[in-house]
């Protein structure tokens, strides 16, 4: 899995980032769209009409992108750019993983427990082991992703991770083979990409919907 959600070996289209000026494939990228007020809005689905803007899946370049001008330099127009941009985008990618997780449980394409996830990895029927951030390191040593690659997602917390499952927290888990593990990959990178370099935040959870999920280090 390379940065931002970029996976190799899939022919996505390809869009240029205003802050890095680079060609990469959608999944690495986050769309943007103005509003009818010329706000810059988050379109993390890209289902928004209208002219696109895209930026790498990272906060750093959110960051600059909202911070040095450059949505309005794309736009070619002023815009209103929302206070605390990268903390939105961030909240709304995480949403999105925790509701694709959601569906692959629900469809029976993802387990959590130590003892089920452990079971899925012996048979081969886990393509993706999922971890907590915050779970304890001795306890997750003991579970080792499947071979291959984008095979392990570990930028979200217990209680993040419990969410996807109905549960008040988690700390392993793992998906089957599938279009919908595809799409938790391919979130779950830009969701790490989001949280890289801010101090832990990952670790000490987010906001889901103006919840609060935090820190969780019972085992499940």
């Amino acid at each position: 899995m390379t940065r931002g959600g970029r996976i190799d070996d899939r022919d996505d289209p390809e869009r240029r980032c205003i802050v890095t000026g680079e060609r990469q494939p959608k999944p690495g990228l986050i769309r943007f769209a103005l509003g009818p007020d010329a706000q810059v809005v988050p379109d993390v689905l890209a289902r928004l009409p209208g002219r696109g803007f895209y930026v790498t899946a990272s906060r750093a370049a959110l960051e600059k992108a909202a911070g040095k001008g450059l949505f309005a330099r794309a736009a070619r127009q002023p815009v209103t750019v929302p206070p605390g941009l990268a903390d939105l985008v961030e909240a709304q990618v995480l949403r999105r993983v925790i509701d694709l997780i959601s569906l692959a449980r629900k469809a029976g394409d993802a387990v959590m427990g130590y003892e089920k996830v452990k079971d899925w990895l012996v048979k081969g029927q886990a393509r993706v082991l999922i971890q907590a951030s915050d779970g304890s390191e001795r306890g997750k040593s003991k579970l080792h992703p499947p071979d291959g690659k984008d095979a392990f997602i570990g930028c979200l917390t217990a209680q993040e991770l419990g969410l996807s499952f109905g549960r008040e927290h988690a700390i392993h888990g793992a998906l089957a083979a599938g279009g919908l593990t595809t799409r938790v990959v391919e979130e779950a990178a830009r969701l790490a990409g989001l949280r890289e370099n801010i101090g832990g935040k990952a670790a000490d959870g987010g906001q889901i919907d103006g919840e609060t999920v935090g820190r969780d280090t019972k085992d499940a």
